[in-house]
């Protein structure tokens, strides 16, 4: 029993920290290739560059798209964090910006499979 609770946690803490870096790494795209005007597009672009590489296709988070969660409970979850979910602070994600992806995934259909 001590061993499957463990397990458990090493299992989070690892798709925590994997998620962390991956977006930090997205970050990095993100200023890169946004130059001197280093602003989000729209909602999907912040979905598209951040939350798809673990939301999208089964990855490490649940499916978003489709769902027509609140624009405020995501853009809450984002910036708290939630369980494996890492919170993504102001310094990462403004709150325009934060708002724009929270309505983009309250929207958005479900992705064609």
């Amino acid at each position: 029993m001590l061993r499957s609770i463990e397990s458990a946690a090493a299992k989070r803490m690892a798709a925590t920290c994997f998620a962390w870096a991956l977006a930090m790494s997205a970050g990095s795209a993100f200023a890169a290739d946004a130059g001197d005007n280093a602003t989000w597009k729209d909602g999907k672009h912040v979905y598209d560059k951040v939350c798809g590489y673990c939301h999208d296709d089964g990855r490490v988070g649940p499916e978003l798209l489709g769902r027509q969660l609140p624009a405020a409970y995501a853009a809450a979850i984002v910036r708290h964090g939630f369980r494996a979910m890492p919170a993504f602070p102001a310094s990462y994600i403004d709150d325009a910006s934060l708002q724009k992806v929270g309505e983009f995934i309250a929207t958005a259909p479900a992705p064609k499979k």
